[in-house]
């Protein structure tokens, strides 16, 4: 029946239609999710060029920020995730993921089970917590949102009596802590518990960091406030680490010891090893090299060292200089980092024996510098000096250079 003949059909039919149509717009979803999941494993900035699956949602599916977070979650919540060295992560709520591809459960439903199981605390047996999703599943094939989330609450009482520790009465004697983790997919964090006077310090810091930034056409910034605080954090680090003024290790400046063997480096392919951190890719460790101070140990065969580098900072500051009166910040198109959270990226590699001239380098911002070492994108520069990139055939068959307007220039 066509659209505008539904005022013939009788009130059952109209009534059962309706619920048709809603198990397959669910179906159509899940399904749509498990191509997102894929492409988050296969590399969200190399597949699309986006810096994570929120991002991508919200620019391909013109969204509000919020819904595109919520969809990234539910999508890295209900299916496996791929780490580095292929390790497969299994998924938060398998079970859900089940009755989302049959139609029977949407998008809120899903939101509230798996804040739920998110909430579940990790001592608890998978066996547990398996039964426990299955508990409110079957609850969402015939209940709401809200009835799920009284009853998640009713399950962590169950499965976690003592629920969390209670507050410090008086935080203003809380000794500072700070800890480095590794996650169990493999990801690093840090876990710390601060004084009131290095919170307002830190936070302070941070603040102006962390503000939206325009995009190109005055598009939003796609960043949730998590994700902006964080790329803030990595700008702070890396401008702190490179102040002369930080205590160094053993009298010299920070630096980090990266070591590769003589085949991988060879090859671009392959791990190296991060001092402090452990295995990292080649891809990786390129990227570390463009603008730092970096000391080389290349192995052999036997892992004996073949070679080790003298320190030094590969772009002298009157070349930094330079850079900024010529890119005036991230020079990828319509990115508006400015120049202090931006390093040098060498466009043929160091490593392919790219010389430190200005015809060789472009300011990149932390985002961006990835982007360019993990995908397709080309920057070259033009025969007016300027830098321009080519995306990937996939983005733009046509191949069409693009520059960045959004710095001005003398």
């Amino acid at each position: 029946m066509v659209r505008s003949e539904w005022w013939r059909a009788d009130t059952a039919t109209l009534h059962a239609r309706k619920q048709e149509i809603e198990v397959l717009k669910r179906q159509l979803d899940a399904e749509q999710n498990a191509i997102l999941a894929e492409i988050n494993n296969r590399g969200v900035r190399g597949c699309s060029g986006h810096s994570t699956l929120a991002a991508l949602i919200f620019e391909d599916f013109h969204v509000t920020d919020k819904e595109a977070g919520l969809r990234a979650d539910r999508v890295l919540a209900l299916h496996p995730a791929v780490v580095v060295g292929g390790e497969v992560v299994p998924p938060l709520a398998p079970l859900t993921a089940e009755a989302a591809a049959e139609g029977a459960i949407g998008g809120a439903q899903i939101d509230a089970i798996i804040r739920t199981l998110a909430r579940i605390p990790s001592t608890v047996p998978e066996e547990d917590v398996r039964g426990g999703e299955k508990i409110l599943v079957d609850l969402a094939r015939r209940a709401g949102p809200r009835q799920i989330t009284r009853a998640g609450r009713r399950l962590l009482d169950k499965l976690d009596p003592d629920g969390k520790e209670p507050r410090s009465e008086d935080p203003k004697d809380v000794r500072p802590e700070l800890r480095f983790v590794k996650h169990r997919d493999g990801t690093l964090g840090l876990k710390a518990t601060l004084d009131l006077e290095t919170y307002a310090r830190l936070k302070s810091d941070l603040d102006p960091m962390a503000k939206p930034h325009k995009a190109i056409d005055g598009v939003r910034d796609s960043r949730t406030q998590d994700e902006r605080y964080g790329d803030a954090f990595t700008d702070y680090v890396r401008l702190k680490t490179t102040s002369r003024n930080l205590p160094g290790q053993a009298g010299e400046a920070t630096h980090i010891l990266v070591t590769m063997s003589y085949e991988d480096l060879i090859s671009d392919l392959g791990e190296a090893h991060l001092d402090l951190v452990g295995p990292i890719s080649a891809t990786d460790a390129r990227i570390l090299a463009c603008d730092a101070r970096v000391r080389p140990g290349v192995l052999g065969t036997a892992g004996e060292p073949l070679d080790i580098g003298r320190s030094k900072r590969t772009v002298s500051l009157a070349q930094k200089y330079a850079l900024t009166i010529r890119d005036g910040g991230c020079a990828f198109p319509g990115c508006d980092m400015p120049v202090p959270r931006c390093t040098a990226h060498h466009i043929v590699f160091w490593r392919h024996h790219g010389e430190t001239k200005i015809d060789n380098l472009v300011l990149l911002c932390t985002k961006h510098h990835r982007l360019i070492h993990h995908s397709e994108w080309k920057v070259v520069i033009a025969q007016d000096g300027l830098p321009e990139f080519t995306p990937p055939s996939y983005l733009d068959p046509t191949g069409t250079p693009r520059r960045n307007t959004m710095h001005l220039r003398a």
